[in-house]
C-alpha cells in the first residue's frame, strides 16, 4: 500500500460541540464523497497495491479513499469499537461477512456457527453502513479493473484486528494500531 496526502475540506465555523457522527451520517458522507468526481479523481492509482488517501470525515470522523487494483483485498478484519460506512465509486467490490456477534476480546480461535455468512457485491454507488466488531473481509474480484471506495469511521480507528479463516475456524492474527497504517 501507498500513502497519499490528505485531502481535506474546509471545516465549518461552529461554537457549538458536534454530535457524534451516526452510521446514517457515516453512509450519507460516503455516499456524496463516491459521487464527487474530482475527489475520486484525486486518488492515485497503483497496478500491484492498494492506495488511499485520508479524508476529513463528518463530526470528527476518520475518512478514507480507497483504490483497488484487480484481485486485491483486505482480509478477515474488523474496526474494534468504530461504526462505519464504505461505498464504490467505481468498479465493483465484494463484501463476505460473518452475521453474528463475536465475543470483543480474550480469544484467539473461535468456531463459527453454520449459517453465519453473508456475500454482498457492491457495483459503483452501492455501499452500506455497519456496526461495532463487524468482521469482514472486502476484495475487488475483477481481473481487469480497478475499484474505487469512500470508507468512513467514528470513533476514528483505535485499531483493526486481523483475521485468517479455516472452513468454520475464524483466528485472530494480530491486531493494528493506527501508527500502523497512517
Amino acid at each position: 500500500m501507498s500513502v497519499s496526502p490528505a485531502v481535506s475540506s474546509a471545516p465549518a465555523a461552529s461554537t457549538s460541540p458536534v454530535a457524534a457522527p451516526t452510521q446514517a451520517d457515516l453512509l450519507d458522507f460516503v455516499r456524496r464523497t463516491a459521487a464527487d468526481a474530482e475527489v475520486i479523481a484525486s486518488l492515485p492509482l497503483d497496478p500491484e497495491g492498494r492506495t488511499w488517501v485520508r479524508l476529513e470525515g463528518p463530526g470528527g470522523s476518520e475518512a478514507w479513499l480507497i483504490g483497488w487494483p484487480p484481485g486485491t483485498g483486505t482480509g478477515w478484519h474488523d474496526h474494534a469499537d468504530s461504526v462505519g460506512a464504505f461505498v464504490t465509486a467505481s468498479g465493483e467490490l465484494k463484501e463476505n461477512s460473518l452475521a453474528a456477534r463475536l465475543p470483543t476480546d480474550g480469544w484467539k480461535t473461535l468456531e463459527l456457527a453454520d449459517g453465519v455468512d453473508r456475500e454482498r457485491r457492491l457495483p459503483a454507488g452501492k455501499g452500506r453502513a455497519f456496526g461495532q466488531h463487524h468482521v469482514h473481509e472486502v476484495f475487488n474480484e475483477s481481473t481487469e479493473e480497478h475499484a474505487i471506495s469512500v470508507h468512513a469511521y467514528y470513533p476514528p480507528l483505535p485499531r483493526i484486528r486481523r483475521y485468517s479463516r479455516t472452513g468454520q475456524v475464524l483466528h485472530l492474527e494480530h491486531v493494528e494500531r493506527p501508527d500502523d497504517w497512517q
